[in-house]
């Protein structure tokens, strides 16, 4: 477990002083969004603009035909004289510009309703769309990224701000697309309060102009809060993961960890959710001074326009649409200003995201690529390589020069960090070396495509997945374009042994394994590796590499695994990482390392009478078993 930093941050110090810079800058990313949105699907995106062009007009036309209902009743009472017959004023076809009017309101209120309801499906639709399209265009971005990525602390912190970018920008969709909707409506109001009074336009400004800024300072504080407690926030994550999972429950119990756990917890999501609170609070109490302001603006105006109406420069209708359209804008300007510092402060968690997909791989396909050589007929060549791991200045090798010759299988011994899975790293070119170079049959790897690199490699790593698929998924996945070859799958299981552990699974090759999901069946650490051993075997590979394979099976099964290995593996190019000297002897030849260089070589019977470090290592086991 990592250790906490529960110590307070708050906002980062010069997050006031950036805000309208990273706002600029950050908007290039709107376009991208869009672009996205665009992509996810045209029509649902032209529907949600038509929609909202239409909604746009609906304000001002409500507005207006209020207007001249409440003229035509002043009107009405005027030429009435006191005299109500219904039925005269009906016949005599008094009332049918107030029903039209009234009619038409009707039609505007019902049509308002039907969209803003369409809009909000469509909108609906295409934001979980939306959200789908980015999850899947966040895990293409990744499988494209180097294994130096994933390594990286920095990298996943990123990572975990992407994913909840991914999740969590939906209602961005809305809020731009409104955005642009309540602009068309402001303009079509302004120009009917101009057309009026024109100087009550200047007082717009003071009314929104102080909740602006207010917003504006808080929607970056609290950006930059949520951005400095991103590795706090991935802790929280971890320790909620362990704490309530089948893996750990074992350890969890035995050990006691549970209050641990929760006490660690807690003291993460205390100083996260106290500096929330208090961003909160103080937000809260800005925006209420500040929205006082807008109110005493919006009432003086409103005095004013009441102020003309009773010395007859507007009518009553007038009155009701300038008041109207005044507080309607008034609302818009706020919302639409309000909006742009909002859309502009989600711009910056949207860096959060592009900025992720703008990460690029470092092992690049090579500009004259070579094939992959079939089959291996010299071997692999590690010419004076060096290698250090991203961000750190010890070198994991250093000088090393080995030949791997075709149809050889080399095993490499040593204790844990000598290097053994970082040749392997290098030889499936999930890294580059920092010096020297690694050939196939003469042709360094660089110039072959890593794609056909993996796709001639059989690999199996210590550390494999155990997949919550099923049986016949989790063997089909070594060669996935083989996922729907039965006869092959069946054929690895039966290479790995892992065909007796399916064969006592209730649904066999289609049962669910794992115990995430409903009616999954978890299997042993044995059973587990032989099935991971047999994705190996899904590959008719010309090199095939074993890291630490059978570390989990008992010696009977070690045993019989590695007897069909060598039968199986005959003609084939093979390495083989094991600190099982049983194993280990199986090989033609054998590399002892340590620190990152090559101690000694040779067979298992040449290194014993060495006398050497092997020797040493091979006695230390046998003792152990004796």
């Amino acid at each position: 477990m990592t250790p906490t930093d529960s110590s307070p941050r708050g906002p980062r110090p010069d997050a006031a002083d950036a805000t309208f810079k990273d706002r600029l800058a950050n908007l290039r990313h709107l376009g991208k969004l869009i672009g996205q949105i665009w992509r996810t699907s045209r029509l649902l995106t032209a529907a949600s603009i038509g929609l909202r062009l239409i909604l746009a007009l609906q304000p001002v036309a409500r507005l207006y035909v209020g207007k001249l209902i409440i003229d035509e009743v002043v009107k009405l009472i005027a030429v009435g004289n006191g005299q109500h017959d219904f039925a005269e004023w009906w016949s005599s076809g008094r009332l049918n510009p107030m029903l039209l009017l009234m009619a038409l309101e009707f039609v505007l209120v019902i049509t308002s309703d039907l969209l803003y309801r369409t809009t909000s499906l469509v909108d609906s639709i295409l934001g979980e769309l939306h959200s789908n399209t980015v999850s899947i265009e966040l895990m293409l971005h990744s499988a494209r990224l180097d294994l130096r990525h994933f390594e990286s602390a920095d990298y996943q912190d990123r990572l975990e701000r992407a994913r909840r970018q991914a999740a969590g920008r939906n209602g961005l969709l809305s809020q731009i697309f409104g955005q642009a909707q309540d602009v068309i409506t402001a303009i079509t109001l302004a120009a009917g309060l101009f057309i009026y009074a024109p100087w009550l336009i200047l007082l717009l400004p003071l009314s929104f102009v102080p909740a602006v800024w207010g917003e504006t300072r808080f929607n970056t504080l609290s950006y930059y809060l949520s951005r400095n407690r991103s590795p706090e926030r991935r802790q929280l994550e971890y320790i909620r993961h362990i704490g309530a999972n089948a893996d750990t429950a074992k350890e969890i119990k035995l050990f006691g960890l549970g209050g641990f756990l929760v006490e660690r917890f807690k003291t993460l999501a205390d100083a996260i959710h106290i500096e929330n609170r208090d961003l909160s609070i103080t937000r809260a109490a800005w925006g209420a001074a500040l929205a006082s302001i807008s109110t005493l603006t919006y009432y003086g105006a409103y005095a004013f326009i009441v102020w003309r109406t009773i010395v007859g420069d507007f009518s009553i209708g007038d009155l009701a649409f300038l008041s109207g359209s005044f507080l309607t804008l008034n609302n818009l300007f706020q919302k639409i200003l309000l909006g742009f510092t909002q859309i502009a402060g989600q711009s910056l968690y949207l860096d959060d995201l592009f900025s992720f997909f703008e990460i690029e791989p470092t092992i690049l396909p090579p500009a004259n690529p070579k094939p992959f050589p079939e089959p291996i007929r010299q071997g692999v060549v590690f010419d004076n390589v060096g290698f250090r791991y991203p961000d750190t200045d010890t070198w994991a090798i250093r000088n090393l020069s080995f030949t791997l010759l075709a149809g050889e299988t080399l095993a490499l011994v040593g204790e844990n960090g000598a290097g053994k899975t970082t040749i392997v790293k290098l030889l499936t070119r999930l890294y580059d070396p920092d010096e020297g170079s690694i050939s196939i049959d003469g042709i360094d790897l660089r110039d072959i495509p890593v794609d056909a690199i993996h796709d001639h490699i059989g690999v199996i790593f210590q550390d494999f997945l155990r997949y919550s698929f099923t049986a016949a998924e989790n063997i089909g996945i070594g060669s996935i374009e083989a996922t729907g070859d039965r006869p092959r799958i069946e054929g690895a299981a039966e290479n790995s042994l892992a065909d007796a552990v399916i064969a006592k699974l209730p649904q066999q090759y289609e049962q669910p394994l794992g115990r995430l999901f409903n009616k999954g069946r978890d299997l042993s650490g044995g059973e587990w590796q032989k099935i991971a051993i047999a994705r190996a075997y899904m590959r008719d590979a010309d090199l095939v590499i074993l890291d630490e394979p059978t570390a989990a099976l008992d010696a009977k099964a070690e045993a019989e695994v590695f007897t069909r290995f060598k039968r199986l593996a005959a003609g084939k190019t093979a390495v083989l990482i094991s600190h099982r000297f049983s194993t280990v002897r199986m090989a033609d030849r054998i590399l002892v390392l340590e620190h990152g260089k090559i101690l000694e070589a040779g067979t298992h019977e040449e290194l014993l009478a060495l006398r050497g470090r092997y020797a040493e290592l091979f006695e230390l086991q046998a003792a152990g078993y004796r």
